[in-house]
């Protein structure tokens, strides 16, 4: 009897190792399926995050032009108010003078018919006429004026709009250089692109560009920098401030011989990245500027290891010119052209 239960039972061990092994397959396959969910959730928190930050730079810069151009316009208003006002009183100067002209006229032909006091009467009014004359020339004079410089400020503002119009669409295709050139990294979510109106900020995390606590640019951040500068050497009507973020965690005891405090490890690190651009990017150096803000101008919080990490980054910020200097340049463009 042990001889047929033995021979009963070994054809039943195959088929429930295939079934064993099929149940740590999917195991595996569920475990590999839940790594990536949970990765592209995080990389929507962080898009997501992004997306909100570019929202309220956009309204606070919309807001901003919106604000400048009502105070244009009520400047404009009360010019044009002006020059109804002296209008009015120019009118009414001259119907003064009319009168007084009449009145003139009156006297002089009491004298004729002699009248004894009409000669003095003709004096005062001849002078009250003078005045009324001068005063009519002043104000015809001051209303010119005034509608000279309406005219002035609505040219200016009218340059002012075509030069930030054209400004916004070199900027928009210099960011899509940008996201081109720089695709690879954006995917992996170490580099974001941000267009607000007139501004374009490159942020890069400092692993990008650093090793942890260093401030050299380590071999494949200079890849990077490389198309970054392609890009940047060819704008001219931009300043590029280069800035560096930090978390709050302080300097370790092994790096304070270098940086005391991370504001020299911030400033470290965005002079290094100007340099760079300088020296191998062919960036004109007028347009730089470097800058280190330590721990102040936190994107996220610091209480996480996530936000710590989005904090520590360089930016690369793009911003306008003296929008008189760049209006200027409109103008001579368009003057050249006709």
């Amino acid at each position: 009897m042990r001889r047929i239960s033995i021979n009963r039972t070994i054809p039943l061990r195959a088929p429930a190792l295939a079934m064993l092994c099929a149940v740590a397959m999917v195991g595996c396959v569920s475990t590999g399926t839940h790594t990536k969910t949970l990765t592209e959730l995080e990389a929507a928190k962080k898009t997501a995050a992004q997306l909100q930050l570019q929202l309220a730079g956009l309204q606070q810069n919309l807001d901003q032009e919106a604000s400048r151009r009502k105070a244009a316009e009520q400047q404009a208003a009360e010019l044009a108010k002006e020059r109804e006002a002296l209008a009015v009183r120019s009118s009414e100067l001259n119907s003064e003078l009319g009168n007084v002209r009449g009145q003139i006229t009156d006297l002089e032909q009491k004298l004729a018919s002699g009248s004894a006091s009409a000669q003095e009467e003709i004096t005062k009014l001849q002078k009250q006429a003078s005045e009324l004359e001068a005063n009519a020339a002043r104000i015809a004079k001051e209303r010119e004026q005034l509608r000279q410089e309406q005219s002035q400020l609505a040219t200016a503002l009218e340059q002012e709009r075509l030069a930030k119009e054209e400004e916004i669409k070199r900027l928009t295709r210099t960011q899509e250089e940008l996201s081109k050139s720089l695709q690879d990294e954006i995917s992996k979510g170490n580099i974001t692109i941000q267009q607000v109106r007139d501004r374009l900020t490159i942020n890069m995390v400092d692993r990008v560009l650093f090793d942890s606590g260093q401030a050299q640019v380590k071999p494949a951040g200079v890849k990077v920098l490389k198309q970054v500068a392609d890009v940047l050497n060819k704008i001219s009507d931009k300043q590029i401030r280069i800035e560096g973020h930090t978390d709050n965690v302080p300097i370790s005891s092994k790096l304070q011989d270098r940086f005391k405090t991370n504001w020299e490890l911030s400033t470290a690190r965005a002079t290094t990245v100007v340099r760079y651009l300088i020296d191998q990017g062919g960036v004109d150096r007028q347009y730089l500027s470097a800058v280190g803000y330590a721990d102040t101008h936190p994107l996220a919080s610091n209480d996480s290891e996530e936000g710590r990490s989005s904090n520590r980054r360089i930016e690369i910020v793009l911003y306008p010119k003296d929008l008189k200097e760049i209006a200027g340049q409109v103008e001579t463009s368009t003057a050249a052209s006709k």
